[in-house]
């Protein structure tokens, strides 16, 4: 029988003292530990802004009103022409809540997903967010920063963090972006589909998709 890698050995140590953490808590915060734990394992590039980011996109979306649909059809179409290599996986929902998908690009330069079926998507997505009050998004916030607390996990210049993220919240200003170190050592690149269109339109292509390789 082989042994565990020692590092693989901390690893399920390590998760298995921050989940102690957390047992005993709501449905949320359990629901949230479990995000976290998902982006430690998978973005291990991610600073505390990025943490932010995802937790943020669960309930702004994309983080911005979509006003323009003729230059975001022409920015995603430079983005695909301009891009190689498109890292992560296919999808994966925001926050704990799942309220958005992620969709990777990939799916796009490959011929997964119709062009125009994806971008109809996420213009839907976009204009159809309805987002939380600033009080309202502080108070979901201070519950997922608390988790955090829990866990015991720090993140490089999370200090510089929190003060850039304080100064934006008061002055209304609740959308960041990724950080530089994630940017620099991730290319993911996505779109943000909602739930319901994800799940309606967009991931019966890729099943679809997926079985007719299986036949071949």
């Amino acid at each position: 029988m082989k042994r565990l890698p020692v590092f693989l050995l901390f690893l399920i140590a390590f998760n298995f003292i921050a989940c102690a953490q957390v047992l005993g808590q709501s449905e949320d915060e359990s629901k949230i530990f479990k995000a976290l734990l998902y982006q430690k394992d998978n973005c291990p590039f991610s600073q505390y802004r990025d943490v932010y980011k995802n937790f943020m996109q669960d309930y702004f979306g994309p983080g911005h009103i979509l006003t323009d649909t003729t230059a975001s059809a022409k920015y995603l179409q430079k983005e695909l022409r301009d891009t190689d290599i498109f890292e992560g996986p296919d999808y994966e929902p925001t926050g704990f809540n799942g309220n958005f998908y992620r969709v990777n690009l990939r799916l796009l330069a490959d011929g997964t997903i119709p062009y125009n079926t994806f971008f109809d998507c996420f213009v839907e997505s976009v204009q159809s967010i309805v987002p939380p009050t600033g009080d309202e998004w502080m108070e979901i916030w201070e519950s997922i920063d608390r988790v955090i607390a829990k866990t015991g996990w720090t993140f490089e210049n999370e200090e510089q963090d929190r003060t850039e993220l304080s100064k934006q919240f008061s002055c209304g200003n609740y959308i960041v972006h990724h950080s530089k170190v994630f940017d620099d050592n991730t290319n993911f690149h996505y779109r943000i589909i909602s739930k319901e269109n994800f799940n309606n339109i967009i991931l019966p292509i890729i099943e679809s998709k997926k079985e007719s390789l299986g036949k071949n």
